[in-house]
């Protein structure tokens, strides 16, 4: 159990204080589980993604459901000021988040030099920037609070090179240094991070990423988005700084931890040519 500190206000349990999770990317897959698993613990929801007629039609739903609070909020995260409208949104409205899901995220399947460039870029943003400045401008109040609970949802590809997807594979690897560096800061303050890392999972991650001429979309064993954000979930509540689902997941990087480099990179080519 949670022990949270407020202003004016004993410790006492998270079950007794009502509290309010950010998600990113919350109109379909990960996001969305992430929103029902908070809101069947009876936390408040601040649901941001840019397809509001998705939004509108989670919020109706978890609300008759769960009966718990959702806002949401139609933001393109990929704009260079797009962490600074959400928290001014929150301010401006008066929302305290205690927990930060940063879900939103795409990749970009082929060659470097034949992909294009406006979509990597927006890539880049999104995957690296727009959730940095978010950890960023939300974590002063969680220390001041003396509570929060920040989860990074990174990938496999966090652990590889990974030539034919190679910009996404480096977003992921920056999400799990930054998030693994964050963790040690962020010690005895009573905030958190933990590091999703998933395999394949079913989404629309793999339309939007126009690789299902991979043989990695062919061949691979894809974990259902429920299943998945449920490890998530536990772990962030459990404070562990890695959630890695699936037993194929976790096998797959450890021999990405003790291979060589140079067959690692071969190796990921292969799968994804």
């Amino acid at each position: 159990m949670f022990s949270v500190k407020k202003s004016n206000m004993q410790c006492t349990t998270l079950q007794e204080i009502k509290m309010t999770a950010l998600i990113t990317g919350a109109s379909s897959g990960l996001g969305c589980e992430f929103a029902k698993l908070f809101a069947s613990d009876g936390h408040d929801l601040i649901l941001v993604a840019r397809r509001v007629d998705r939004l509108n039609e989670l919020k109706k739903q978890i609300e008759e459901k769960y009966m718990t609070k959702v806002t949401i909020l139609s933001q393109d995260l990929t704009l260079p000021d797009a962490a600074e409208s959400v928290f001014s949104f929150t301010e401006q409205n008066k929302i305290q988040v205690d927990f930060l899901v940063n879900n939103a995220g795409f990749g970009d399947f082929g060659f470097f030099d034949s992909c294009d460039i406006a979509k990597q870029q927006n890539m880049v943003m999104l995957n690296v920037m727009t959730l940095t400045k978010l950890a960023r401008l939300y974590i002063a109040g969680m220390k001041e609070r003396n509570f929060g609970r920040i989860l990074n949802v990174a990938s496999i590809a966090a652990f590889m090179p990974g030539p034919k997807m190679s910009v996404y594979y480096a977003t992921k690897a920056y999400v799990r240094s930054f998030s693994e560096a964050l963790s040690v800061e962020l010690k005895k303050t009573g905030v958190s991070v933990t590091i999703l890392c998933p395999g394949p999972t079913k989404s629309e991650f793999w339309d939007k990423s126009e690789a299902d001429s991979s043989s990695i979309y062919k061949h691979m064993i894809f974990y259902k988005a429920e299943k998945v954000a449920a490890l998530g979930y536990r772990k962030m509540k459990r404070q562990k700084l890695f959630a890695i689902p699936g037993l194929m997941t976790n096998i797959i990087i450890f021999f990405a931890k003790i291979v060589p480099r140079s067959w690692a990179r071969t190796i990921v080519y292969f799968v994804q040519r």
